[in-house]
């Protein structure tokens, strides 16, 4: 049951249509790494650009949240998870709310918070490295509601810990949980913190072909098997409206789930899972008209294209292959073509450009690092002049690239070569900066593990 401390006498429904300036949850104000922002810079020389200021900060893989001029941080210090809120132009802090975490990456990377805040006009939500799901007042910081969806809920152990970020939608807070046996995803009163509705596992997918496997075998449900353990990815949910009908779509460990949002009813699921234990679905999914894509990085299982089908009920393969990979970062897709970083690994990682309908590969840029190391880069050491499993965001017509060891890129949308503007190794920031930027009010967010900084991004000739 939640544990609610407040609840406040008037709570709108809320969906995010955030203005311009905003960025106010995961991948941005329309959650598909983009931003609707204009007079932003066109060009970057290897001297850089302004720092307006820079924090240091504790671990984590989350990204800042922006709304007007308070950005909120999750991270963690020594045994603490940490939501700290500060004034976005100036890095001042304005409040901050910690509570206990014993969390330890089971393959050895850092310990901090993998989600991203959400932030609304009156609350901030955050879902800790364990599963705490945390509803704070977004003007002082102080406790709304909190569920430990561990106890709530049967929910193994992630391979890295808690990461798909949740959404908004109404009044409904859409979380994948994890749990078993039908609960990979939960609806909460995003009020209160009260149940739903949940759906998602053996009663969703048991019965159904597992595509692109040998045989295409019929799912079995068993959590005695690895594959069926673990419900959660690390992708967050999407909404979308496909021939008249609303869907939250989860790519989670086995595949893809449509639920109605409403009610949680099942609409479909497409298993789409690589063959081997030790992996994991990780980009947010895709949607353009009535396709979804979907990819991963792990063991070829590479990207499919889907099309739904027109009464909502299935869908039906339009392309799949290999020439997308993506490991955590989501493709832009820009003119009917996707720019991404491909690649599991460091020495794997392409920049490609891939046409949407059909999935031909228009270019493709070698990124890998060829003696890459799962450590920070030595002091004095020479960052590798190579973006390594990037990160892409789309802002005034042009790609915005952080690479693994905090190289930052400027490219055009050229759909016939690679076209990189400029290029910065932006100074503080080292291996591994798995968090992808962040733009809000002609400022750029940039962070790894120990630093957060704040980029004046603004064109020169702009107006103010």
């Amino acid at each position: 049951m939640p544990r609610v401390f407040l609840i406040p006498l008037l709570f709108a429904a809320f969906s995010i249509s955030a203005a311009a300036a905003d960025w106010p949850e995961f991948l941005g104000p329309s959650r598909d790494n983009r931003s609707p922002e204009t007079g932003l810079r066109k060009t970057l020389s290897k001297d850089g650009v302004p720092v307006v200021w820079q924090k240091k900060v504790g671990t984590g893989y989350s990204a800042p949240s922006i709304l007007s001029d308070t950005l909120v941080l999750h991270h963690r210090i020594g045994d603490e998870e940490i939501i700290e809120a500060l004034h976005a132009v100036t890095g001042k802090p304005i409040w901050r709310h910690a509570y206990p975490t014993h969390f330890i990456d089971p393959f050895g990377y850092n310990n901090g918070p993998r989600c991203s805040p959400l932030l609304t006009p009156d609350f901030c939500y955050t879902f800790g490295a364990e599963g705490l799901l945390l509803c704070l007042n977004l003007k002082d910081g102080s406790p709304v509601w909190k569920r430990d969806t561990r106890a709530d809920f049967e929910v193994p152990e992630a391979f890295f810990g808690v990461g798909s970020t949740p959404i908004l939608d109404g009044p409904r807070l859409l979380v994948m949980v994890g749990g078993q046996p039908n609960s990979a995803v939960v609806a909460f009163d995003a009020r209160t913190g009260q149940t739903l509705w949940q759906n998602g596992g053996e009663a969703t997918w048991s019965g159904l072909p597992m595509t692109g496997w040998p045989g295409e075998r019929t799912i079995q449900w068993n959590t005695a098997d690895p594959a069926f353990q673990k419900q959660a990815s690390y992708c967050s949910p999407v909404l979308a409206t496909i021939h008249g009908q609303r869907h939250v779509l989860c790519c989670t460990r086995q595949g893809l789930l449509s639920l109605d949002p409403e009610t949680g009813k099942r609409r479909f699921a497409f298993w789409f899972r690589a063959r081997q234990d030790s992996s994991v679905n990780a980009m947010t999914p895709i949607v353009e008209n009535d396709c979804i894509l979907i990819s991963s990085a792990y063991f070829r299982n590479g990207s499919v294209l889907l099309r739904v089908q027109p009464d909502g009920a299935g869908v039906n393969e339009v392309w799949r292959g290999t020439q997308l990979e993506m490991h955590w970062s989501r493709p832009v897709l820009e003119n009917g073509r996707l720019f991404g970083f491909s690649g599991r690994n460091e020495p794997d990682a392409r920049f490609r450009c891939v046409d949407w309908a059909d999935g031909t590969l228009r270019w493709d840029r070698f990124e890998g690092w060829p003696n890459a190391g799962h450590s920070k880069l030595r002091e004095g050491e020479k960052a590798p002049e190579f973006y390594g499993r990037g990160s892409l965001i789309l802002a005034d017509k042009k790609l915005v690239a952080l690479g693994e060891a905090g190289r930052l890129g400027l490219f055009e949308t050229d759909a016939s070569k690679v076209v990189e503007i400029g290029q910065w190794q932006v100074p503080g920031l080292s291996y591994p900066c798995w968090t992808g930027p962040v733009l809000s009010n002609r400022k750029l967010y940039l962070r790894d593990e120990g630093l957060l900084l704040c980029l004046d991004w603004a064109d020169a000739g702009a107006a103010k």
